[in-house]
């Protein structure tokens, strides 16, 4: 009796497994919060891309080191640009190096995994994952940073440096889930009635394994911007514009005059962007679980 009450209470929307992930993320108030802040922080990246607030990071226009003030809400820098504007600026900053890797890295993961994993034992699968092997046994920060040193000038270096080290752990976890899904019924069946192998592997499989390539998209994002934080740090990072990672490195020289706004400032935005990511990302991830979604 119990049972039936309880199954009869769900609302439509759980019957299926997107359903019932969606329903069970709503319930989960710590993931919600989470979502909460990033989609307010997304809203702050949205507006500086429109043009509504933060077009003023470079301008010059206060006294070195000014306090807090109704012109300079967080007060100037050592050479009296608005550090409000400039933390808000490197939200955008941050969502576009965020983007940009963890959509490209998670579809060239998953491409590279399915492929790998769809024809084990082949020439194929040797190739992909000795690939892998090189990628994760080099230091990730070393690699990285050698790559955004060698592309220097290069606009985009950063991200390509990225790209190239972060698809790896997508490929693995998409390589053993289409391992696994090439032996169900509905791929024996496909490859029955002669369907090419390109058709089931990118219409038939990969779309089953689309949750693991969404909380990795997350995982990635945070990851990207935790990079992109130091290698703007280390002068490998973003040239034309500003980072949170930029305004910690010029802070280096506040700090040790008793100046706290520029350093801190950066750190709580990063800081705040970071943690409200991962803990969405860990809901994200228990509310697809295939197996905690199927029960």
């Amino acid at each position: 009796m119990n049972t039936l009450a309880e199954e009869t209470s769900l609302p439509k929307e759980s019957e299926s497994l997107w359903g019932k992930a969606w329903y069970k993320f709503r319930r989960d108030r710590t993931g919600m919060i989470a979502l909460g802040v990033v989609i307010f922080f997304m809203f702050i990246a949205l507006g500086v891309w429109a043009g509504l607030w933060g077009s003023g990071w470079s301008n010059v226009g206060g006294d070195m080191w000014a306090g807090p003030s109704p012109e300079h809400w967080l007060g100037t820098n050592i050479i009296g640009q608005d550090i409000y504007s400039r933390a808000i600026y490197s939200t955008k900053t941050a969502f576009e190096v965020g983007m940009v890797v963890a959509i490209l890295s998670t579809i060239l993961g998953g491409i590279l995994g399915a492929l790998s994993g769809y024809f084990t034992n082949s020439w194929v699968d040797e190739l992909i994952l000795w690939l892998m092997g090189v990628l994760d046994s080099i230091p990730f920060y070393l690699f990285v940073a050698a790559i955004a040193y060698a592309l220097q000038g290069y606009p985009y270096s950063m991200h390509i440096a990225m790209i190239a080290t972060f698809w790896t752990t997508t490929a693995r976890l998409v390589r053993g889930e289409v391992i696994k899904l090439k032996n169900f019924e509905f791929v024996e069946a496909a490859r029955a009635i002669g369907l090419p192998q390109g058709k089931i592997i990118f219409r038939h499989i990969m779309p089953n394994t689309f949750h693991i390539l969404l909380v990795q998209a997350t995982i990635v994002f945070v990851g990207a911007i935790k990079s992109e934080v130091i290698l703007s740090f280390l002068g490998l990072g973003v040239v034309d514009g500003v980072s949170w990672g930029l305004m910690i490195a010029e802070s280096t020289q506040e700090v040790q005059a008793g100046h706290y706004s520029n350093f801190l400032t950066a750190s709580t935005f990063l800081f705040v962007l970071v943690m409200a990511f991962n803990m969405f990302s860990d809901s994200l991830q228990d509310a697809l679980d295939p197996k905690k979604v199927s029960a």
